[in-house]
């Protein structure tokens, strides 16, 4: 029976996982900016029979991550893993966000993860073992226009995860892992900062959030450097870096198609700066008629680069 402490706990990917791991019996520390969606993750939880606590915390807040930590301790005497899923998104051009906004968006997705970080192997360091589970994204390895805060943040992350694993080699039990999953269906593009005068959607091909839960957790359980969620992800990946010219033409059509929908909304802070209760779910509404043409153009740029880099095989057998 582990000890897991979730942040980001009330919505989406983080919610999911709490429940993948009081399904299993752990015992759970949840933390999120919403009380009142807290509770209801709790609720859920201890259908399981799970014991669960709940702290409200921003992740902005170093010290308040830094008490959770002392909190989970507190009440059940360590922590085995630490699961960091809080993020927060904005779409736009880059000149069209708003600085502050762009700003809070890279201060809570990376900073706010270099802060758990910092908490949790304290902790790890004192016990001498822990797994750290920290949520990236596809973005992480690519780059998509409309997000630019989203993708800076996410490189940022695949960056700290890389060198928090070079410096926790002298600690054979301590591990630092990440999961990147393509498009979920979560809340997080509704409730995203909006200056692109559309409501953001997950791009094809969209996994539920249970199945990143399940790979979280199996990570968890043996944990690896990092972990792909997304069948899609590899062919976006070599698009991305066996034929650039050709990505960087086709991405902004295909992003203004598949990653933005046809519904109309005006500027806004999402939830960016404050939580929305009313819309912290597991899962969103999004439709899957529209995956088909999309995913099919998604399939051509992965042939065109395939195309791309057979050729450049060809030329230097020559």
């Amino acid at each position: 029976m582990a000890v897991v402490v979730v942040t980001g706990a009330s919505s989406g990917i983080g919610r999911a996982t709490a429940m993948a791991f009081a399904g299993r019996g752990d015992r759970l520390v949840l933390a999120g900016r919403s009380p009142s969606s807290l509770r209801t993750v709790a609720e859920e939880c201890a259908t399981y029979g799970a014991d669960v606590r709940v702290e409200t915390v921003d992740v902005n807040d170093g010290q308040a991550v830094h008490d959770l930590g002392d909190a989970a301790v507190a009440a059940f005497g360590r922590i085995d893993v630490w699961v960091h899923t809080a993020a927060v998104m904005a779409y736009g051009r880059f000149e069209d966000v708003p600085a502050e906004v762009f700003e809070r968006v890279v201060r809570t997705d990376l900073l706010g993860s270099a802060a758990v970080a910092r908490a949790a192997l304290a902790h790890f360091r004192a016990q001498g073992a822990g797994v750290l589970v920290l949520g990236g994204s596809v973005l992480g390895m690519i780059a998509a226009p409309y997000m630019s805060s989203y993708v800076t943040s996410k490189w940022g992350l695949r960056g700290l995860a890389r060198a928090l694993r070079q410096e926790t080699r002298d600690a054979d039990a301590i591990h630092v892992c990440l999961v990147e999953p393509g498009g979920v269906n979560t809340p997080i593009y509704r409730t995203a900062a909006n200056y692109a005068g559309r409501v953001g959607r997950p791009p094809p091909p969209v996994d539920r959030p249970e199945k990143v839960a399940a790979a979280i957790v199996k990570v968890a359980d043996h944990p690896r450097r990092s972990v792909s969620v997304g069948w899609a992800n590899p062919l976006i990946r070599l698009g991305f870096t066996a034929t650039p010219p050709v990505y960087d033409v086709l991405v902004g059509p295909l992003m203004r198609r598949g990653g933005l929908s046809r519904e109309h909304i005006g500027a806004n802070n999402g939830n960016v700066f404050a939580p929305l209760p009313a819309q912290a779910a597991t899962t969103a509404s999004w439709g899957r008629q529209w995956l088909r043409s999309v995913a099919a153009s998604a399939a051509g740029v992965a042939l065109v680069a395939a195309a791309g880099v057979a050729t450049r095989h060809r030329r230097i057998g020559r």
